[in-house]
């Protein structure tokens, strides 16, 4: 589950692998699908990420930083919802004004915790 984490912070910090994948259908090797819907399944209906970040520590996460920087990705997911619902296509939610708040949070929870696995393991 950790690594699928991971993963979902790679796609939602990088506008690259958005277009390509998410727009373009050009997927990496080894990837079938990809889309916003399923990062979205992922931290929203498929874990507790989104519901209580906190339950998920010794689970996914490995302290109360990496909770704290999750639930900032899924607040800033939930505030583009607010702002234009849940029917717009991919590239409709990443040409969006909120979508720079959703790259923003991914990439400063992936640096973090991508930081934080590399000095533990040291």
């Amino acid at each position: 589950m950790r690594e699928k984490l991971l993963e979902t912070l790679r796609n939602l910090a990088s506008r690259e692998y958005q277009q390509k994948a998410w727009i373009n259908h050009n997927y990496p090797a080894g990837v079938l699908y990809d889309s916003f819907d399923e990062a979205v399944h992922f931290l929203f209906d498929d874990t507790i990420l989104a519901e209580n970040t906190n339950a998920a520590i010794g689970v996914i996460l490995e302290n109360e930083k990496e909770a704290r920087l999750i639930a900032a990705v899924c607040t800033a997911i939930e505030q583009v919802f607010e702002v234009h619902g849940t029917e717009m296509s991919d590239e409709e939610y990443i040409n969006s004004s909120k979508w720079a708040n959703v790259v923003e949070a991914a990439s400063l929870a992936l640096q973090v915790i991508t930081n934080e696995q590399i000095s533990s393991s040291v």
